[in-house]
């Protein structure tokens, strides 16, 4: 068992200036305020201006989560990218806010998991770190969802936003304290044989297009329910770890539904859910370190609390994390 502690020393996190309400959508949109929080619980959501980039948007983030944690580019030493609205095919979202951060050579390289991107590089990092390969690493949620919804599908274009959320993971150790600190578990799994209930339909080897959202609700909000939820039981268990002992929830923003309902069948309290969906959307991979940044600042995350985070989307790919913070 390693005994270099993976522990969060950043967060930081981006929303773009441009917020459109649910009364606007229903400007453009067959739909109405009522319409729209009553399936979801969204007011409101973030728009990126035409000229932004998924990794402009990660890399306000990533200063952020870079000052809190008093460290500077150069002690970077692994950036990964969760996004599905990469700024371009190839090369990675990550080695371009390598660049714009000027952080030197070292391993950049994206994830796409959809909703769950940000449990996959949480989950790589960690391993990174606890092996001793790296110190500290940068890891990121961002996405530019407002550039693939469909204008016509009212079903699914109301309930994304964009923005980004970056968090700094440091290896320290070995472990002084009984109590361990950091990440104490991670989970990860996937099913491709429900790959078509959350999709673009596109892709550069099938249509050469970059597609647009496509989403089976319903059964997307039966997964969500039993995978998150079992997700949460999974990281537990490994961590030896009764889950009435977790202080936070901060579980992936899809649907205010999705959240109760797996807030209802791990019997916490709603007093211990972290919820942004109202102001924010479902901003796919940057969801879950935006919420947690949020959190933070406003005072009702502190240290030494117990987290656990956990996400579902497309792939369908799940996962969770259970943290010391």
């Amino acid at each position: 068992m390693s005994t270099i502690e993976t522990i969060i020393s950043g967060v930081g996190s981006y929303l773009p200036d441009n917020v459109v309400t649910n009364d606007d959508l229903a400007k453009k949109v067959d739909t109405s305020d009522e319409w729209i929080k009553s399936r979801s619980g969204i007011g409101q959501r973030h728009f990126a201006a035409d000229e932004q980039a998924t990794s402009d948007l990660a890399y306000e983030a990533s200063w952020k989560a870079l000052e809190q944690a008093g460290l500077k580019p150069h002690d970077i030493g692994l950036i990964i990218v969760a996004t599905v609205t990469p700024d371009r095919t190839f090369p990675s979202t990550a080695v371009y806010v390598q660049q714009k951060l000027g952080v030197p050579p070292g391993i950049a390289f994206d994830v796409s998991a959809a909703c769950a991107g940000f449990m996959y590089a949480m989950n790589i990092a960690h391993n990174f770190i606890s092996t001793g390969q790296i110190k500290h690493a940068l890891i990121i949620g961002a996405e530019k969802l407002s550039c693939f919804l469909d204008w016509e599908d009212r079903s699914t274009c109301v309930l994304f936003g964009d923005g980004a959320g970056a968090m700094v993971l440091s290896g320290e150790g070995p472990r002084t304290s009984r109590r361990p600190r950091g990440v104490l578990a991670t989970y990860l799994s996937s099913d491709g044989r429900l790959a078509d209930h959350l999709y673009a339909d596109g892709g550069p080897s099938t249509t050469g297009t970059v597609g647009q959202v496509r989403m089976n609700g319903k059964e997307v909000f039966r997964n969500a329910v039993q995978e998150i939820s079992g997700a949460v039981f999974e990281v537990t268990e490994l961590a030896k770890v009764s889950r009435h002992e977790i202080d936070w929830f901060v579980p992936h923003q899809a649907n205010i539904r999705i959240i109760e309902s797996c807030a209802k069948k791990l019997e916490l309290d709603s007093n211990k859910v972290i919820v942004t969906i109202d102001k924010h959307a479902n901003t796919s991979s940057a969801s879950i370190p935006l919420a947690l940044d949020e959190g933070i600042r406003d005072g009702r995350i502190k240290r030494g609390e117990l987290l656990v985070f956990a996400a579902l989307g497309g792939g369908l790919a799940w996962g969770s994390a259970l943290v010391r913070y």
